[in-house]
This record gives C-alpha cells, sequence and structure tokens, in this order.
C-alpha cells in the first residue's frame, strides 16, 4: 500500500470514529502521516478536554492500528513543522 492509499484509509477510518466524537460534542481533525505515526488534533468539546489524550490512546489509536496497516502510533503533540504547516495550508484552502 502507498503512501497515498494509506491516508485515504486513515481519513476513512477517522470518519468512522468521528460520529462518537460528534456525540459529545468534539471531534478529529487529521493532520498527517509519517513514520507510521498518525498526527491528530482534537477539536470541539474535546479540545482541552482532560480525556482527549485518553480518547486518542484509548480509541482513535487503538481502531487506527487495526484497520490501517503500517500505522503504530497516534500522537497529538511534537507534531513536526512540516506536516503543521501543510495541515495549515489544507485548512486555508479549504476555506476559500
Amino acid at each position: 500500500m502507498n503512501e497515498e492509499e494509506t491516508v485515504r484509509l486513515i481519513e476513512a477510518t477517522l470518519d468512522k470514529i468521528r460520529p462518537f466524537l460528534q456525540r459529545d460534542g468534539g471531534d478529529v481533525d487529521y493532520i498527517g502521516f509519517r513514520d507510521g505515526i498518525v498526527y491528530v488534533t482534537m477539536v470541539g468539546a474535546c479540545q482541552g478536554c482532560s480525556f482527549a489524550q485518553e480518547d486518542i490512546s484509548a480509541g482513535v489509536e487503538i481502531i487506527l492500528m487495526e484497520e490501517v496497516p503500517g500505522v503504530i502510533a497516534v500522537k497529538s503533540d511534537d507534531i513536526p513543522e512540516d506536516i503543521m504547516a501543510d495541515y495549515l495550508n489544507r485548512k486555508v484552502n479549504q476555506a476559500q
């Protein structure tokens, strides 16, 4: 599976998870993928929630590791600058 296919599968899997987070007023945004690590950020009610990191490790990470070959971890911190810059550019382009 090439990186483009992996990213599509990551995004499709996150779409399956979203309804559970949205039910409580939160959501998860895909930031990027590199070296087996999926970078995400929690948004909405999940942003700043004391359970956000637990939701990532106990839910999002487990599901992504099961559903997407090559995913070894999910992180919401220590995001490489170039991955964050690409994410911010995508957000700006979506808003236009």
